[in-house]
């Protein structure tokens, strides 16, 4: 281990920034202090190994001097992609940097960081702060809906105050949100996303926060014979055939391969058995729907949910979910997260379908700071960081 992160309190002279190996990294998510940071799977090691075409560099900081000194107090995977023709580099940290976001001397581990991207040839870096900035819960959203009508058009139910400190933060060091302002990417992480919240609930709270007709399709699924298990490597290939199914169905594309989720199975496994989970649907023997879970820490992710065309009177997605639902709280996770939903609240628009299906859960969907970017100092850095927006608006 060659460095360390920043705590709140300590002077910018005092942190200290350098490459870190993976078992270190993990040593410290699995930390009370790495723990609390609330470390999301797109910044586990191993997902250096499921982005190909990447080049991945594990960081951390940390005090050099004082109390703690040689401790890690965050840590950063980012994913560093070259610009065709050049020998500079986007820096991508998803869901990152695993820091302490309250700290409000930003600048104490931030510079250092973006200092040290730049000498490896960076000329842009984009972060994805892990604070919320807004949520609604399910009975504002369906009061709500109609005709052109999207989430920032109701009123939050609750505002992040620490989610607005840091967008204010960043706005005043030159950081602009992907997606605003007219900028040609938008984020590669969804903004809006769902959250159950499970912290200080019992089954019987989940079951009673589900709506009437989530109660009834459980119901349904489980009087039809329909049955949930775990998978594995085997059926992965099912689980994608699913998937393409539904993407051609629902109208969208995620534009990834079978070796893509082999790869991903292998890779957070090896991590830590059981972080990734494939949970199928199984009706007269037949798969009918498979969903992957992963799981870090004390934060459950329902990552992608692929089902057939056929006996969806059965109901095996309502099954399926409300069984990772129970897992996620018997094994201590404080959220479930179903990740991305739309931003239309306008039931005509094929989307809503999607927000419409997870909002019978009863959770929240929240808005996200977001992704960030700023291009590092130099002319032809900001050159460069215009022409790879362009670049990638052409994709």
């Amino acid at each position: 281990m060659s460095a360390l992160l920043v705590t709140a309190g300590c002077r910018r002279q005092d942190v200290r920034l350098g490459p870190i190996d993976p078992e270190a990294y993990r040593a410290f998510l699995a930390s009370r202090t790495g723990s609390a940071l609330g470390p999301g799977f797109l910044q586990c090691p191993s997902w250096a190994e499921v982005k190909q075409g990447w080049q991945a560099r594990l960081l951390g900081w940390g005090p050099e001097s004082g109390p703690g000194a040689g401790e890690l107090s965050g840590v950063a995977l980012v994913l560093l992609r070259q610009f065709p023709g050049t020998r500079k580099y986007f820096a991508y940290l998803p869901e990152g940097p695993v820091a302490d976001w309250t700290d409000p001397d930003i600048d104490g581990w931030l510079a250092p960081l973006l200092r040290h991207l730049r000498s490896c040839g960076a000329f842009a870096v984009r972060i994805g702060p892990t604070p919320a900035y807004r949520s609604w819960n399910a009975a504002a959203l369906k009061a709500h809906t109609g005709p052109g009508r999207r989430l920032s058009d109701v009123l939050a139910c609750e505002v992040d105050p620490l989610g607005t400190a840091v967008a204010e933060r960043l706005r005043a060091r030159g950081w602009r949100r992907c997606g605003d302002e007219g900028e040609a990417a938008g984020d590669a992480q969804p903004r809006y996303v769902f959250r159950v919240p499970l912290a200080g609930r019992g089954p019987e709270d989940l079951w009673s926060g589900l709506n009437q007709e989530w109660r009834r399709n459980i119901r349904r699924a489980h009087k039809s014979g329909v049955r949930v298990e775990l998978g594995g490597p085997a059926e992965l290939p099912e689980f994608y055939r699913l998937l393409r199914i539904t993407e051609e169905r629902d109208g969208f594309r995620l534009g990834r391969s079978l070796a893509y989720y082999e790869r991903q199975y292998a890779a957070l496994n090896a991590e830590q058995p059981g972080r990734m989970r494939l949970y199928l649907a199984r009706h007269r023997g037949e798969i009918l729907a498979a969903h992957t879970m992963i799981t870090v820490g004390r934060r459950v992710w329902y990552q992608t949910g692929a089902s057939a065309d056929h006996r969806r009177e059965v109901r095996p997605s309502n099954a399926l979910q409300w069984q990772m639902m129970l897992d996620a709280h018997a094994q201590g996770a404080e959220v479930y997260d179903m990740r991305g939903v739309p931003s239309t609240l306008d039931p005509d628009d094929r989307p809503f379908g999607l927000l419409r299906w997870k909002l019978g859960t009863g959770g929240q969907a929240v808005e996200t700071l977001g992704e960030w970017e700023t291009p590092l100092s130099g002319t032809a850095n900001h050159a460069l960081h215009r022409a790879f927006q362009l670049y990638l608006a052409r994709r």
